[in-house]
């Protein structure tokens, strides 16, 4: 887990930020230029923060499973860690999937009960999630399926082998 103290570090400011806009945006009685631009930026953080908390689950479920993760290079990145399909399995490889697709489900939940959609900041926030979310699963579900199907680990992209020094 220490390779990831620095993406843990980074979220937590990245969510904590997020909350303080959203609850200052509830708290804003004049919805003028700096009414709408919290708003605006309070709309576009929670969705980028449920994506973090999607990540975190796949991680979680890749490291709960024993499989081997890698963290990036820098903190300036789309992804949170690199899947390991040379020394994970089958069996690992689908934790994780399931671990980021829980994620998913929390963050469902967490929105149904909090978004406030008589706000600007709540409908931005719930429009791009379920663009986000429909993205997501269109990209994961099938290689998921597949995988749980016999099918081979994936290569490429965030599924790599084991980085050389």
């Amino acid at each position: 887990m220490r390779p990831f103290l620095p993406f843990a570090i980074r979220d937590v400011l990245f969510l904590s930020i997020t909350l303080g806009l959203v609850w200052l945006d509830a708290s804003l009685a004049d919805r003028g230029v700096l009414g709408l631009a919290i708003g605006v930026t309070a709309g576009l953080f929670v969705p980028y923060a449920g994506f973090l908390a999607h990540e975190w689950g796949h991680l979680a479920g890749t490291l709960l499973s024993g499989g081997r993760a890698h963290a990036p290079s820098s903190l300036v990145t789309f992804f949170l860690f690199f899947f390991d399909v040379e020394t994970s399995t089958r069996r690992q490889f689908l934790a994780m999937s399931y671990g980021g697709y829980l994620a998913t489900l929390g963050v469902v939940a967490l929105l149904a009960l909090w978004i406030d959609v008589s706000r600007l900041s709540g409908v931005i926030a719930l429009v791009l999630s379920v663009i986000g979310i429909g993205v997501t699963f269109a990209r994961e579900l099938p290689t998921t399926w597949s995988v749980a199907r016999g099918g081979p680990l994936p290569t490429g992209g965030v599924y790599r082998g084991t980085p050389t020094a």
